[in-house]
């Protein structure tokens, strides 16, 4: 009887520990009329916002070089002088009038005294064949001068006043070239370039300073036909410069044909004085044509994934999913959706990058949005 009971006890343990395990298992189990309060509270919390119409200047942009509005090229009108004085220097700012370089003037001068003495000389040629013929003519009618030999004094008369009036004119010619010398400035203009060298001796034409007429620049961007016929006269247009800085300027002219070859047009824009703009930059800008309507979502409501942009849409069962849009201008925080959504989809605001697709969200509701801002 006492073996029998030994034998037993093994399996009253085994029973016992089998026992337990199923009680402890019972109690791990959830029941399942209690609320998955786990599950609730893993869901991600979302905003939804609603794309919103508004008017926005419509942008084209375009890229061109910075030039001046007109030059000024600065030479001598006279030749075979020597260069004596440069009075100005790159960048300097010019009046109409000032004198910017001067001519050697000695052969100048003394070619002028020289002319004023022949001036002298035909004057006094001129004043005797006066005299002769004015006695010849009071002694034409004693008869002792025929009346053929009184024409002659007046024909010495007539070639003296033309010898004169030659020599007067020679004289003159001489007095502007002197006066070619001084090399003036023909209006207002800051110096551009200066190639003038001192000593040197130039002929008529040779440029010495280029100036930028009245300090003006201007943009020339260049645009396609597509680009063309969106942009008017006195549209206004922003210039973004390559030292971070930006210029306003307007639309001043439109090239009336395209190029052959490229089939682009320039547009030249007037861009404000003393802006920082300097000639020779190549600048990209935007010319604003007008407004234009744009549908509009924030900045925060797009995800850029693999090159592309996305927005996260709800559907009426609290999933999301993406769909890929094209994006327009951008303005504040805010950018337009060309195509791929409409004004009754409800988009995510924010946190697109945590999103899965086909995800279950719990959506914020309007008052708690507002609460929390």
């Amino acid at each position: 009887m006492r073996m029998k009971n030994l034998l037993d006890l093994p399996f009253l343990r085994l029973s016992c520990l089998l026992l337990l395990a199923l009680s402890l298992s019972a109690c791990d189990k959830p029941s399942d009329s209690a609320p998955d309060a786990q599950t609730q509270a893993s869901l991600l919390t979302v905003d939804i916002v609603q794309a919103r119409e508004q008017a926005w200047p419509r942008k084209i942009q375009v890229n061109g070089a910075i030039q001046a509005w007109q030059e000024i090229i600065v030479s001598p009108e006279t030749g075979g002088l020597r260069v004596s004085e440069l009075l100005v220097d790159v960048g300097a700012s010019v009046k109409r009038g000032d004198v910017l370089a001067r001519l050697a003037d000695e052969t100048v001068v003394a070619e002028q005294r020289k002319q004023a003495a022949t001036v002298a000389q035909a004057q006094a040629a001129y004043e005797q064949a006066q005299s002769d013929y004015r006695r010849a003519r009071a002694t034409e009618k004693s008869g002792a001068l025929s009346a053929q030999k009184v024409e002659e004094y007046r024909n010495t008369e007539r070639t003296a006043k033309a010898t004169l009036q030659a020599a007067q004119a020679d004289l003159d010619t001489v007095r502007i070239k002197l006066s070619q010398t001084r090399i003036v400035a023909a209006d207002d203009g800051l110096v551009a370039t200066k190639t003038g060298i001192l000593g040197d001796v130039v002929a008529s034409g040779t440029e010495l300073y280029r100036l930028i007429r009245q300090g003006r620049l201007e943009w020339r961007a260049e645009v396609d036909a597509k680009q063309l016929a969106g942009i008017s006269v006195n549209d206004a247009a922003q210039i973004d410069l390559p030292d971070g800085r930006t210029v306003a300027g307007r639309v001043r002219l439109i090239d009336p044909v395209l190029a052959d070859g490229t089939a682009r047009a320039v547009v030249y824009v007037d861009l404000d004085r003393n802006a920082g703009a300097r000639r020779g930059m190549f600048a990209t800008g935007f010319i604003l044509s007008g407004d234009s309507q744009a549908l509009t979502l924030p900045q925060s409501a797009i995800t850029r994934r693999d090159g592309r942009a996305y927005v996260w849409l709800l559907r009426d069962d609290d999933h999301v999913i993406s769909r890929a849009v094209t994006l327009g201008r951008q303005q504040g925080d805010q950018v337009e959706v060309i195509s791929g959504l409409t004004p009754q989809d409800r988009v995510v605001r924010s946190g697109g990058a945590f999103l899965a697709e086909d995800a279950k969200v719990s959506v914020v509701s309007a008052q708690t949005a507002k609460a929390s801002q």
